[in-house]
């Protein structure tokens, strides 16, 4: 048996140990059996609370990125939705994976499009330290049918077609998927797949918010609209303002700069600053670090 199977095989057990340890307390679910319970969650009002949305999934030690293991460890502590990444990978089975290689994010080298399903399966999840861990790459199925009345999952464009995702979504029964979308023509092309879809918006200024209207992208169906991957200043002021008058939550990413700052004591004073703010939603790596840093958490 070679080394990384062997030290595989024992954190199988240590895992199996610790979730069995922590799997007593209960998920912090938010509302998301249907459309409806979904966008009243996401829907902006004045005084509104903070949404923490995992980047990636969030991570924390011990628990990989784009990993149902790690979803189910963040909501155990706080309420929490997660964009997410999909993959194809040989034999066509949509799979949730950031990059396209797999050296990063497991013990595996090589494409990800270039395995079938059942040989990913021989390969551990790393978490961010570069720690094995016992967890597997999970299908975007798998996590689909996990995520039903749990918490919502904002799927990222990566390099599966929407008409392959969405009829994937609707085969589940989901109704608490949003889909990730750069310009108007993207939404439109989901809304014409399924009249239903919702998303996550891409939208940096007046002139993208006035395209996406006029394009008849109902607003109703934008959950999330990402404007800034930093803090939101008051050069935003106008699309902040724009955005909430329809209902619509702006989010910021401390993905980019806070999440990399290496020093624990640092990047904590640093989100404190993101959340002195009050953003509507904040996209993080470390959902986990948020806890304790605001009480104003939409619940």
């Amino acid at each position: 048996m070679k080394l990384h199977e062997i030290i595989a095989s024992a954190l199988v057990c240590a895992t199996a140990l610790s979730l069995a340890a922590g799997c007593s307390k209960p998920l912090n679910t938010i509302p998301c059996d249907n459309y409806a319970q979904m966008e009243e969650y996401f829907r902006y009002e004045p005084g509104c609370g903070i949404i923490i949305s995992g980047h990636r999934g969030g991570m924390a030690k011990g628990y990989p990125e784009n990993c149902i293991e790690s979803f189910e460890h963040t909501l155990r502590n706080m309420p929490s939705f997660f964009e997410v990444d999909p993959r194809m990978t040989r034999d066509s089975v949509v799979v949730l994976m950031h990059d396209s290689t797999l050296e990063r994010t497991t013990t595996g080298e090589g494409r990800v499009r270039d395995y079938t399903w059942e040989e990913l399966q021989q390969f551990n999840l790393v978490d961010r330290n570069g720690n094995i861990t016992s967890y597997r790459i999970p299908t975007a199925e798998e996590a689909i049918l996990w995520s039903r009345g749990k918490t919502v999952l904002n799927f990222d464009t990566k390099d599966v077609p929407r008409e392959v995702l969405i009829p994937l979504v609707n085969k589940c029964g989901a109704r608490n998927v949003i889909y990730t979308v750069h310009t108007p023509e993207a939404a439109l092309e989901c809304l014409a797949l399924d009249p239903d879809a919702h998303f996550s918006i891409w939208v940096k200024n007046l002139e993208q918010f006035e395209a996406y209207a006029a394009a008849g992208v109902p607003w109703s169906h934008v959950m999330v609209a990402y404007v800034v991957s930093a803090t939101m200043d008051e050069r935003l002021d106008s699309l902040r303002d724009a955005l909430h008058a329809v209902g619509v939550r702006c989010m910021t990413s401390t993905a980019p700069l806070q999440d990399k700052i290496p020093n624990d004591r640092l990047r904590k004073e640093r989100y404190a600053r993101e959340v002195a703010l009050h953003p509507d939603i904040i996209e993080t790596d470390y959902p986990l670090e948020f806890i304790g840093l605001y009480e104003d958490v939409k619940l």
